[in-house]
């Protein structure tokens, strides 16, 4: 049956995905009717931040995009082969227009101009893919951001066809944003109006309806914890950080935000502060990346929100700190709408001082459909799974339209506590309790010292029902029991060793600071792992903590800590001598 579902979502997915295309180019080619805007009426400050450094490599004919490389040598942009999906969404996004703009020079704006005017001649009346609505408010932002810079040394006919190739798109994206994928899209679909509505002369009609729709959606779509539906922290960070282009965009146009916008803002910029680990980024969960460098931080600033409460569970994260210490941990189901959804509950991501130790592998969309289902699996992330086995199991229909969760947790449970000693949590999942009866139950504490991070790791079935299912999955060999394992992903930048006759891992960061690693209960070994991060082309190899254990009379249960060297850098086996009395219970 499960073969038979996937099957048949992935036919629907695909019909559903061409009727989508089909519809957008027809939108897309009978729009333009409507008279040419003849100036711009403002010119909002730029908020998005372009890269020198990829703006060279624009110039020199290599265009890296999305994470693939292509190197053109003298060929245009629309001249080559996109290396992925991806890769073709950010040629027509028009991201690459900051880093054109960030050179700033004269040859920088010739190809700039260049590559638009060619846009505009291949695709401007509906062809290719870049005419989506989220797509088409993402270069619309990015154009309406930087017409001073392509309009310089244009004379009346060549500012003309700018004009009016946006003027077309903000016709087609007033009758389309609707069908914008929720999430992301959507708001890049409106902000663009926005933009758009403030900056045409003849285009202002849009204004007021694309406010009063970016509101309506913020009601709708921004739970009251900050959270998304996809409960993806870098989608959220972008989410956010239009929010404020706008706000502060209209406010610069004497123009009023819609209170539901303000009201958004509120709720969502505490809970992206208690999303960020210890260097600034993003947690990475659920196909999140870390967050491009400073963005967030320039959002925040922008907004001028105060509130940094993180006491409480955030889009279903949860997160726990005291002294050097950050952890952020996944303790809600993961949604079936989004795309990248992950089996990472219970799983957590931490770090020290500024430097990320124990990370999820990542999203591995980017590098493939081997790389995209092997980090959607519970094995790719910091906690337990059963048998080899994963707490969700998803349909992979390849397509961006969403996925479908055809088993995982349906019910978890989160507490936490605070007293002189530190932080605690205690969670649970039944995401095992279809196949093995079991639930499983994760206990972490922080000292209050940020010294040390303990953790208890159970497995137990609760009721008769959920004994006979272990009894049943067990039934070959029920003196076995099951094998489970605990997985500890490091970061690659940290140096991991087994010591202690294999009983430690002590793991060196790269400012010399020490950790070591102790377990009761299970088999300890360390092992290869990958890191993946879209600033990379390729995966980077690491290592991870893996501890190995079986649950026979319907139970099973390993105990683990990390404590922190002290300063002067005692050897490990002095430090793991004197800590055995810190084992958690």
């Amino acid at each position: 049956m499960p073969d038979i579902f996937r099957i048949v979502q992935n036919q629907l997915s695909r019909i559903r995905q061409n009727t989508r295309a089909l519809i957008n180019w027809r939108y897309a080619r009978f729009t333009g009717k409507n008279p040419t805007p003849k100036s711009f009426t403002s010119h909002p400050q730029p908020r998005s931040i372009g890269s020198f450094a990829r703006g060279q490599q624009l110039l020199c004919g290599n265009y890296l995009l999305a994470g693939k490389l292509v190197e053109a040598g003298k060929l245009s942009l629309w001249a080559i082969k996109p290396a992925s999906a991806d890769f073709q969404r950010e040629q027509h996004g028009f991201g690459w227009l900051d880093d054109l703009v960030a050179v700033g020079d004269g040859k920088a704006r010739h190809l700039a101009q260049q590559w638009v005017f060619e846009w505009i001649k291949m695709f401007g009346k509906g062809k290719a893919a870049g005419w989506q609505p989220g797509l088409t408010g993402r270069r619309l932002i990015h154009l309406t951001n930087n017409t001073i810079f392509l309009l310089n040394g244009l004379d009346d006919k060549n500012s003309r066809k700018i004009l009016k190739s946006m003027g077309r798109q903000v016709d087609y994206l007033s009758k389309r944003w609707r069908s914008a994928n929720v999430g992301l899209h959507q708001f890049e679909a409106l902000t663009g109006l926005i933009y758009a509505g403030l900056s045409l002369e003849g285009r202002d009609h849009v204004l007021q309806p694309a406010i009063k729709a970016l509101g309506q959606q913020c009601a709708k779509h921004i739970s009251k914890d900050g959270g998304i539906p996809s409960r993806n922290p870098e989608e959220l960070m972008g989410i956010f950080t239009l929010l404020t282009w706008v706000v502060t965009t209209l406010r610069d146009n004497n123009q009023t935000p819609d209170n539901r916008i303000l009201e958004a803002m509120q709720r969502i910029a505490p809970t992206l502060r208690g999303l960020r680990l210890g260097d600034g980024t993003l947690a990475r969960f659920h196909g999140g990346g870390r967050g491009l460098d400073g963005v967030l931080d320039q959002a925040l600033a922008d907004a001028q929100i105060k509130d940094r409460s993180t006491e409480k569970l955030m889009m279903g994260y949860e997160r726990l700190s005291a002294g050097r210490l950050a952890l952020v941990a996944d303790c809600a189901p993961p949604q079936p709408r989004g795309a990248v959804a992950h089996a990472s509950t219970l799983a957590f991501e931490l770090s020290s001082g500024r430097r990320p130790m124990i990370v999820n592998c990542g999203a591995g969309k980017r590098f493939g459909k081997e790389w995209s289902r092997a980090c959607r699996k519970t094995a790719a992330h910091n906690t337990l799974q059963i048998d080899g086995t994963s707490s969700s199991d998803f349909t992979e229909n390849g397509t961006s339209v969403g996925v479908h969760l055809l088993d995982g947790p349906d019910l978890v449970t989160c507490n936490r506590a605070k007293d002189l000693t530190g932080v605690w949590m205690v969670a649970t999942h039944n995401g095992f309790a279809a196949n093995y009866g079991l639930i499983h139950e994760r206990r972490l504490f922080i000292s209050v010292d940020g010294r040390e991070l303990s953790g208890e790791d159970k497995l137990r079935a609760a009721d008769k029902k959920q004994k006979a299912r272990f009894e049943k999955s067990v039934i070959d060999a029920p003196s076995a029991g099951l094998n489970f394992m605990l997985h500890f992903h490091i970061h690659p930048d940290i140096e991991a060793s087994l010591d202690m006759d294999g009983h430690a891992v002590s793991l060196t960061l790269p400012s010399d600071e020490i950790w070591v690693f102790r377990q009761n209960g299970g088999l300890l070994s360390l092992q290869e792992s990958v890191f993946l991060d879209h600033r990379h082309l390729k995966p980077r190899a690491t290592s991870q903590i893996v501890v190995s254990a079986r649950a026979v009379d319907y139970q099973g249960q390993i105990t683990w800590n990390f404590l922190r060297a002290a300063d002067g850098g005692r050897n490990t086996r002095d430090l793991v001598a004197e800590n055995q009395s810190n084992q958690p219970n």
